[in-house]
């Protein structure tokens, strides 16, 4: 095998080396705490980057690919390779979709972003404060007008953030 990546990297399949893959293992081993082979909220938060993240909950979610409430290894790996280096921006804005697409309808309805925007404001802003808000952005990003916004109303309303790069790891 030798330091041949794993994954080809076109169409944003991960890339990693066997190094990588025995580093992203160590550090999920030590993570699980309880040597469940899985991590659970509670462990992924004994890292104060993301006990403090409103997210963290969302994103373990979205990781979460065979929703049983734990990530695996295989899991993280699938995870942290849609936020790789080597990873295409349309793959990273399906991930940062995914996080607001709360009841995973495959649309963010008012609902869902909602929900989202009250974990990162917490009481920064009332409830009714809170609506406007979602209520203004739906308005805006809606060019279909059916009231939630799909994929494609997501990239065109994100498309000056530079998402892509902001949710690119290093696993340096």
């Amino acid at each position: 095998m030798g330091n041949k990546p794993i994954g080809d990297g076109a169409g944003g399949k991960p890339v990693f080396t066997p190094q990588d893959i025995s580093k992203l293992y160590k550090r999920f081993n030590k993570l699980d705490t309880d040597g469940s082979g899985q991590l659970e909220l509670s462990e992924l938060t004994t890292l104060p980057e993301l006990a403090l993240n409103p997210l963290v909950k969302r994103v373990v979610s979205v990781l979460d690919i065979n929703k049983d409430g734990n990530i695996s290894f295989m899991e993280l790996i699938t995870g942290l390779g849609t936020l790789s280096g080597s990873t295409n921006d349309i793959e990273k804005l399906k991930f940062a979709f995914k996080v607001y697409d709360v009841d995973e309808d495959n649309y963010i309805s008012n609902g869902d972003l909602f929900t989202v925007l009250k974990m990162m404001v917490g009481t920064n802003l009332n409830d009714v404060q809170l609506q406007q808000l979602v209520d203004r952005t739906i308005i805006r990003a809606d060019k279909d007008y059916d009231g939630m916004l799909s994929f494609e109303e997501f990239c065109e309303t994100v498309k000056e953030l530079g998402i892509g790069s902001k949710l690119t790891l290093s696993l340096e």
